[in-house]
Order: C-alpha cells, then structure tokens, then sequence
C-alpha cells in the first residue's frame, strides 16, 4: 500500500482540474461529488498507507520512513531537487488529520454552499488547498514544501475572497496574502542561506548536515532558525503577523473551518516540528518560539472576550490554540505540539461548522447577542458544538483537549528555559479559553429565544457535525497521561521522528497535580462565564456600559490596536510614498532625456523647408565654416 502514496495529493489535484476544466457545465450535485470524493478517496488512501506504514514498522523499526522518488523537478549541475514525497511518523499523523477532516468539510460544504454562486469553483479551490497542503506535509525537500507553502497561501487568498462581488471580502483577501507573504519572505531567505552553507534542500540532509557542522548557539543557526520561525509565525498568524485571520472570516464558513482546522495555520507548526534540529541548535529561538506563543494565545483570548462575531471568536480562538502549539515547541514538547494539533482540528472544525449551521439557521446573523434560545430549536448542532466547546475549554477526562492541553503544560512545567513563566501564561489561556467559549455557549444556547432557526441541517451537514463531535471526545485517548495508564500512545509513536528535551510522563504525582490545576481553572473559567453572560447577564453589561469597560473593550475588539499600529507604521508611509510618486519619479529622468530629443527634433524640423535654394545656401554655409575651422586651427 505505500506505493499508492503518490495518490494522496493526486487525488484531490485531480478534483481541482476536473472541477476546473468542465465545472462550468457540471450540475451541482456532481461537482459536488468530485470535489468530496476525490478528497475522500484521499483519505481513504491515506487509512490504507497508515495501516501499512504502522504494521512494518512494528516489525521492522528501520521501516518507519518511507521515501517515494516520483521524478527529477530541476537539474542543474549538481542541483536536483525532485519530485518526492516523504513518509514517516509525522507526516503521516498529518496526512490523516488533513485528508479525513478535510473530507468532512467538503461534505458539509456540498449543502451550505448549495445556494451560493461559483459552486463549482468553490469546490475546485477546496481541492487545490488540500492537495498543496499535503504537497508540503509530505515533501521530502524543503523547495517543494516551499510550493506547498506559497499553494495554500494562494488558495487562501482565492478563498477568503470568494464572495469577491463585496470589497470587504476582497481586502480581507488581500490581507492576508499581504501579511503572509510578509513571513514567506523571510522563509525564503532561510532556505537561500540553508542551501548556499549546506549545499542542499533535501531536508533530512540538511537536518543532518546541521546537526554536524554547526555548533549549538552558533550564528549560522540562530539566523537560519529565526527565519524559518519568520516563516511560520506568518502562516500560523501568531505575534506580530496574526492580524490576518480575524478578517479572513469574510469567507465562508467551510472555508474558516479548513484554514484554522485542517490547512494553512497548522503549517508553520508543522515546519518548526519538521526543522526541530535547527531549533535544538538555536537556544534562543527556541525560546523565542515558546514565548511567542504564550504572548499570542493571551492576548488572542482577551480579544476573544469582547467579540460580538461567532466566527471572529473561533478566529481567535485559533490564534490562542496555535499559541498553545507554539509553546509547546518552544520548550520543546514537540510530540504534545503535534498531539494539540491533531486534537484542535477536530474540535475546531466542528464548531465552526456548527457556527455555520446557527448562522445559516438564522438567516446568515453572525451577532451572538442577537442569538438566544436555540438549544430547542436544534439540539443535534447544540450537543455537538457543546462537545467541541468543551474540548475547547479542556474540560477534564471526558474530552480531547483535555488531554493535549494538559500534555503542554505539563512539558511547560519541566522544561528548563523559561518553564515556570510559560507554564503560568499557559495556565491563565486555559482560564480565558474557559471563559470565552462559555460566554459563546450561554449567549447563542441558553436564554431566551430571540429569533427561530428557519434551516436545520440536513444528512449532509449532520454526519460531520457527529463524527467530529466523537473525535473531539475520544481523540484524546492515544494520549492518555500516564497516571491513567501507560505512556501516551501519541508520544511513542512520533519518538522516532521527535525527541523530547523534557520526560513527558515520567513523574506521575506532578503530572496529576499538574492535571488537577488544569481541570480547577477550566471548570473556574466556565463557572465565571456561567456567572456573567447566564445567571447574572445584568453583571457583564454593567462592566461593559462602564467609562473604563467600554474604553478596554474597544481597545481588545481592535485586536489591541495592531491593526492602528501597522496602518501607521507601513500603511500610511507607503499610500505617501504611492502618492509624492504618482507621476513616477524615476520617470523624471528618462522623460528629461526624452523632452531634449523633442526639443531638438522641432529645431531641427524648422530646416525641412523643401526650397532647393535654402538647401544650397545652407551646405555653402556649412562648408565656408568647415574651411574656415580648418584654416584657424590646423
């Protein structure tokens, strides 16, 4: 079965074309076909190369890698990056988690996008999101990752503006294509400067020629790794590049499910964890990354607080989940980074196709305090988006988060750099998530009905809504803590792959102390939201109705204020700039040269009088003067 790998990434490809090329003449229920089944069957391909790859490996330690070499991309002396794809622990964890979510939100997809114009198309850039995700999850050098990358951030763009007939959706567009390209940059240098001192890009070479010739704190390191950290804080829109992904709700809501789920956010984790030799190297990155990360997942939660927007809260939700990632790498848990990873794309994706299914109920109303009452008028999508809530807030032993959450924290705690401070910023983001995903719960579920839910979701809607409300629930098992048993499954299995600098599951009596501290503060969090938005609402709007409420609420809505701050810093002096040189100062030049030609040109277009005489008397003219010049200065 590992010879079918290839097909993983050729699959939805071909959706993309065939949706491309006759999507115009297909009827609905077709295209939609294509665009699901051809994810599905990637999925499915991807079940069969997992239960093959784990098998031999279980009998053959020395089998956990498998390397398909489909062709030569490029040669040029002995430069030849290829076309190939690259199997291990890792990206096998990640083909599963894109392709099998990624297919139930094309199946969602088919009915909430039923109505809308530009089927087809949607389905077509569904497909080549997909595809190039796993085209950089399964790279086996780091150019054609690099592809991948600038597809997804492509198909981003493509996506975000779908409904591009509204200028919202369009700059919403082009911000995130701006921001992103911000760190593509930077990632791009880093891979220049990885070949030119290494002299490859294949990336399990240069990970080894690292490890060999560069010294641990050295300089060559510490750039390379900070700007491959450039790269991911870009994609995975954590600090000071995470500006992009509140807007980016102007898409649909599949489409904000399969960025923050399943694609492009989870791209720069996945690169720091792929490049984790590079950190290792570079200490102070490192610790960077894990600082980041805290940093971001606060200041996203408080953001998430005082937000009105259902899927804007979801937006910084994942922004505060991928920080949680980001710590984690940073203290170098990378097994619990890749664990919170796999156990937020199920979570993620079914509450924000469970926030797609309110909105599309009530009539397209994003405005939760508009919303009220609606835990009777669908209790199918109100017990599955409670199940992903609660996996959100980390709810204790019953839930996915739980798990993945606590693994972090835990490998917060013993790590060396920083440990105690990151493990407290990790504790107050459990606090916070608690609090704003209860808030969202109360607001939308509890309370008194406000307006009627005239759509209920149909088959195809309801059958993603409950698988993922199961994963969301029993996702977390193959990470079980190990004083509930043996050592997470998850760890072991990615140990071949990723190290870990910390013992995750080595110290049973701090792990479980550490665990109860968790499951206090969850549930605290969710009591102070019980509190505020249901039992005593009069409480929350009295904070908010306040001098200093309203001036901190405006201050967190904005996002603190990043956006004000960059359209001062980039914005503003570069719409100067575009205006002082409208009339292309550079042009200047080059239109001087050209007004002398003119000038010239009409002087002497002043002697082309067609009189034979004039003609004559001017070469006499010419030659008396040669003569004479001739004469005086011989």
């Amino acid at each position: 079965m590992l010879q079918l790998l290839w097909l993983i990434p050729a699959l939805p490809f071909a959706g993309f074309l065939a949706l491309s090329l006759f999507g115009g003449r297909m009827r609905r229920p077709l295209a939609a076909a294509v665009g699901a089944c051809s994810v599905g069957l990637s999925a499915l391909v991807s079940l069969l190369v997992a239960a093959d790859f784990i098998l031999f490996s279980a009998q053959d330690p020395a089998s956990r890698v498998y390397t398909q070499d489909l062709w030569t991309w490029i040669k040029i002396g002995a430069f030849m990056p290829g076309i190939s794809l690259y199997l291990d622990a890792l990206s096998l964890v990640m083909v599963l988690v894109v392709t099998v979510v990624s297919f139930f939100i094309h199946l969602y997809s088919a009915q909430f996008m039923e109505d809308s114009e530009g089927y087809s198309r949607f389905f077509a850039y569904m497909n080549l999101f997909v595809g190039s995700m796993l085209v950089l999850v399964l790279s086996g050098n780091l150019l054609l990752l690099y592809l991948g990358w600038e597809g997804v951030g492509l198909c981003s763009y493509l996506l975000i503006g779908f409904w591009y007939r509204e200028r919202v959706n369009g700059n919403a567009a082009i911000k995130a294509f701006v921001v992103t390209r911000v760190g593509d940059t930077a990632l791009a240098i880093g891979l220049f400067l990885l070949f030119v001192k290494l002299g490859s890009l294949d990336i399990q070479s240069v990970m080894n020629s690292a490890a060999l010739r560069w010294q641990t704190g050295g300089v060559l390191p510490t750039l390379a790794a900070a700007l491959i950290l450039g790269g991911a804080v870009g994609k995975s829109a954590q600090l000071p590049l995470q500006t992009w992904l509140p807007d980016a709700m102007a898409g649909p809501t599949p489409v904000s499910a399969l960025i923050h789920a399943a694609t492009m956010v989870t791209a720069g984790v996945y690169l720091i964890a792929r490049t984790h030799v590079l950190f290792s190297l570079a200490p102070a990155v490192e610790l960077a990354v894990g600082i980041i990360g805290a940093a971001t997942l606060f200041i996203s939660s408080m953001s998430a607080l005082v937000q009105h927007d259902i899927k804007r809260v979801l937006a910084y939700s994942t922004i505060s989940q991928i920080g949680y990632m980001f710590l984690a790498l940073g203290v170098g848990a990378w097994s619990a980074a890749i664990f919170h990873l796999v156990t937020h794309a199920f979570f993620k994706a079914l509450l924000f196709l469970g926030a797609g299914a309110v909105i599309s109920g009530l009539g397209g109303e994003h405005d939760m305090f508009r919303m009220g009452g609606l835990k009777g008028q669908s209790p199918l999508v109100f017990w599955t988006f409670l199940a992903g809530a609660c996996s959100l807030s980390a709810l204790p032993l019953v839930t996915a988060g739980f798990y993945s959450k606590g693994m972090i924290l835990f490998g917060a705690w013993e790590s060396r750099q920083a440990g105690f401070w990151l493990w407290a910023a990790g504790l107050v983001g459990a606090f916070l998530t608690s609090i704003y995903t209860f808030r969202m719960v109360f607001l939308i579920f509890f309370g008194e009905l406000k307006s009627p839910m005239t759509k209920k979701p149909d088959l195809r809607e309801t059958v993603p809504l409950v698988v993922l409300a199961f994963l969301a629930i029993v996702g977390g098992f193959i990470g079980m803590p190990s004083f509930l048993g043996a050592r997470p499954a998850i760890t072991g299995f990615l140990s071949s792959v990723l190290p870990s600098s910390v013992q995750m599951g080595g110290q049973k009596e701090t792990e479980l102390l550490l665990e109860t501290v968790v499951s206090i503060i969850s549930l605290a969090g969710i009591y102070v939201a019980y509190f505020f938005w249901l039992a005593a609402r009069e409480y929350s709007r009295e904070i908010a109705q306040s001098r200093a409420g309203k001036a901190l609420g405006r201050f967190l809505f904005s996002g603190w204020g990043f956006d004000w701050l960059y359209g001062k810093l980039f914005v503003a002096p570069y719409k100067w700039a575009a205006n002082a040189n409208k009339n292309d100062v550079v042009d200047l030049v080059y239109s001087f040269i050209a007004g002398v030609n003119r000038f010239f040109h009409f002087g002497l277009s002043l002697t082309q009088t067609g009189k034979v005489r004039l003609y004559a008397a001017a070469i006499a003219l010419g030659a008396a003067i040669t003569i004479t010049i001739a004469v005086v200065f011989r």
